[in-house]
């Protein structure tokens, strides 16, 4: 199989980085900071994105990574670095040919830092550059709700290894979505899935474990032959997507039942495996850019699992340009045979606004 080994490393490295983030979850403080963009930072998303970029450099010295944070915080707080490191020393998977492949536990503090900046990738059109989101939904996870782990591997530009880790979503791929699934999430029995994809070769889930890898499941979106039965997916943040676009393209499109709000790209892996069936990310500014880790893993799932994915104008989602998608603006996704009229009615809501 085309890129074996990279998806192997990635759905190792992700899970380990997810087992990272539960045990920061399930501890008396998450350590949030405030960046720059004003989003909550926790110290698992230096935890995670240290342990993953550590393993992608470990099997790949020559790659490159776009990641979301870098150490700038950590190098001036030693209390909150300490924090971090402890967690990534204690973070490892129970399987020990499972731990040598994605290169054991990270050495000292100095090599964790010098992971997470090795995140600071530009990206670009030419050569292998994986996108990283150490966790996507911070604010899903802050409030028990949904978030994930994603790491996507670009090549030449082109999204072709996708690996997406949901500690909070039923390992069942046929649980159906409602309204409670983006709230109140926990990872008790049955739930924490690992999603993964390439290029070409299909989509699977499979349970999240604490060892190796568990067996997989081959997923595929859902036939939607009336749209009018959809269940769509929206972000929870209305600074994310604009809630009214949605709810006026799902009333076009006939579609009765209420919308599911869930953080991440948990939404993304839901209707991969049917259990949703549209995802809809419409603009809620002119000036926003997309970032590319938040899309990349997502979007080689859905096209992988028999779906489409566009821009709210239908144009392809471009990540050669850096570290941004500030060509396109937006994100549909939905099955293959329902995309025409889901694109056309999101297009028919935006220009009326024009």
């Amino acid at each position: 199989m085309a890129y074996e080994k990279e998806l192997e490393i990635a759905l190792l490295a992700v899970q380990r980085a997810t087992l990272l983030t539960k045990s920061v979850y399930s501890s008396h403080s998450k350590g949030t900071l405030s960046k720059s963009d004003s989003s909550p930072v926790t110290i698992g998303d230096f935890g995670a994105q240290a342990l993953i970029i550590a393993s992608i450099k470990h099997a790949f010295p020559e790659d490159e990574v776009v990641g979301e944070e870098d150490a700038d915080d950590l190098r001036k707080n030693d209390s909150l670095r300490d924090l971090v490191w402890e967690l990534v020393q204690a973070a490892k998977l129970d399987d020990s040919s499972a731990e040598d492949k994605i290169g054991g536990p990270i050495k000292s503090a100095d090599d964790m830092l010098t992971a997470i900046d090795n995140g600071r990738s530009e990206g670009g059109r030419k050569g292998r550059i994986w996108a990283l989101d150490p966790i996507d939904g911070t604010k899903g996870f802050l409030r028990g709700g949904q978030y994930a782990v994603c790491l996507g591997l670009l090549v030449d530009g082109v999204p072709t290894v996708g690996v997406i880790g949901c500690p909070n979503l039923p390992v069942d791929d046929q649980a159906p979505l409602d309204s409670s699934t983006g709230q109140d999430a926990d990872d008790k029995e049955g739930k924490g899935v690992l999603f993964g994809a390439v290029k070409g070769e299909g989509a699977t889930s499979r349970p999240l474990s604490k060892g190796g890898l568990q067996e997989s499941k081959k997923i595929t979106m859902k036939p939607l032959p009336d749209v009018s039965q959809a269940t769509f997916c929206e972000s929870v943040e209305a600074g994310h997507s604009s809630q009214g676009d949605n709810a006026a393209i799902a009333s076009k499109l006939g579609i009765t039942k209420p919308s599911v709000r869930m953080d991440s790209q948990a939404k993304y892996g839901s209707i991969a495996r049917g259990a949703g069936d549209l995802y809809l990310r419409l603009p809620v500014s002119k000036t926003y850019q997309e970032k590319i880790w938040d899309h990349a893993a997502g979007v080689v799932l859905v096209q992988e699992a028999g779906g489409e994915v566009s821009d709210a104008w239908g144009k392809p989602l471009d990540f050669g340009i850096g570290r941004t998608l500030r060509e396109n603006k937006g994100v549909v996704a939905a099955p293959k045979d329902a995309f025409p009229s889901v694109i056309a009615v999101v297009k028919e809501v935006l220009s009326a606004k024009e």
